[in-house]
């Protein structure tokens, strides 16, 4: 059948509206063509044939698209994609009850700057195949990228041959990479143990290639990662204070991403100065709490240890104050955050959870919300608009190119309670 197809859903398939009131959504269309489409139920349709493209359709730049798990809408201009996000955050907000959505710039990243990925690999006829899973398949050889930073792809050439002679390798693996301001930071976790030979070959490859640290995560999550290998410091910055992160620590996808969110969270505080103390909620190594803390003393909370310990020990001379707190189990209570001057939240994937509701309760009168997921952000701010809250600022930001996934930065005000005589 033919259908014109008139919007964009959530996931970047394309959404075409049927005289009978039904909808099919067909993924690789875009919003303005004609196509013709082969309905397999369920309100899905393959793509047969563009009729007429639009505009916005462009080449993928990547030979590896449709067969690497990784970009998902090459075939989308990037201002599309931006467009798209933004409504994407602005329709999850409506449906919050917000009518009035005050969107500024949205922000998005440049390719090839990404810094930190998540990879796999596996032992394959030729060596090893390195990079992100196929779409539900195995794992497709990162020949080519054009998100990564150019150094971090460079990495990989010389992690296949490594990755090749380690006897812990037996069928394959994981490997994260944060690129620090130190320099590549590798966490690797094979189906193997590693013994006394995998040692000295990871060590002669952590100075060959000038990689300060490698550590190894055990198969229980729970466990410790091990350091492997260390040839020096391992350190990064956040708003020019040094920290040490630990094996696997969060980091923003890009430098120019990071900033992005750490100005649209500034530009949200009071203007004036700010009473009380900025309470900040799922903190991590502190990628917020410095900046925040050029503002106001900061009181700074995060549950993973690990990443606490890196905050606690960056904060001499600061005026950040760290604490290990377990927000989901133990949040902070709303007495406390009714003192607050704000609170800023940048929670995980899953939203907020118990802390919300003492946040509700404690009605502070500024709430700033970093959000990287609209679903978690739609429930949280629904529950913050039937406390009283009005959503003043929205900051889209894009550091995720040609996927679906978007962040967003939500100021949330309610007004101050009336001043007795």
């Amino acid at each position: 059948m033919q259908v014109h197809i008139d919007a964009l859903g959530a996931e970047g398939h394309g959404l075409a509206r049927l005289p009978d009131g039904g909808t099919l959504f067909v993924p690789g269309a875009l919003p303005g063509e004609a196509v013709r489409v082969l309905p397999t139920g369920g309100g899905q349709a393959l793509l047969e044939e563009i009729i007429t493209p639009s505009p916005d359709r462009v080449d993928p730049v990547c030979a590896l698209f449709g067969r690497c798990g990784g970009c998902s809408v090459q075939y989308m201009s990037l201002p599309l994609s931006l467009r798209w996000k933004v409504d994407i955050v602005t329709r999850a907000l409506q449906a919050a009850g917000y009518a009035d959505v005050p969107v500024m710039t949205p922000w998005q990243a440049l390719p090839r700057t990404r810094r930190r990925v998540d990879l796999a690999f596996r032992r394959v006829d030729q060596g090893i195949a390195l990079g992100l899973h196929r779409r539900r398949g195995d794992v497709v050889d990162m020949t080519e990228c054009h998100v990564l930073e150019p150094a971090l792809f460079a990495l990989l050439a010389p992690l296949r041959q490594m990755l090749h002679s380690l006897p812990a390798v037996r069928r394959g693996g994981d490997l994260q990479i944060n690129m620090l301001d130190s320099g590549p930071d590798l966490l690797l976790a094979t189906d193997g143990p590693p013994g006394n030979d995998d040692r000295r070959i990871l060590a002669h490859f952590a100075g060959e290639q000038r990689i300060p640290r490698i550590s190894y995560r055990p198969p229980a999550s729970h466990d410790v990662p091990e350091t492997v290998a260390q040839t020096a410091t391992v350190w990064h910055e956040f708003s020019g204070v040094r920290t040490a992160p630990p094996p696997g620590a969060f980091l923003q996808p890009s430098r120019s991403g990071e900033d992005a969110i750490r100005q649209a969270v500034l530009h949200s505080l009071p203007a004036k100065r700010i009473k009380g103390d900025i309470i900040e909620l799922y903190a991590g190594c502190g990628t917020l709490s410095f900046a925040l803390a050029t503002r106001g003393r900061v009181m700074a909370h995060e549950g993973d240890e690990a990443a606490f310990n890196c905050l606690r020990q960056a904060c001499g001379g600061t005026r950040v104050q760290a604490f290990h707190r377990d927000l989901n189990r133990q949040p902070v209570m709303a007495n406390v955050l009714a003192k607050a001057g704000a609170v800023v939240l940048d929670p995980p994937h899953a939203g907020a959870g118990a802390q919300l509701a003492q946040i509700t309760d404690g009605k502070p009168l500024h709430v700033i919300y970093v959000s990287c997921n609209p679903t978690a952000l739609r429930r949280d701010a629904a529950a913050l608009r039937q406390a009283g809250y009005r959503l003043e600022r929205l900051t889209v930001i894009d550091q995720f190119l040609w996927s679906t996934e978007v962040e967003s930065v939500c100021l949330f005000t309610r007004p101050p309670p009336p001043r007795r005589r």
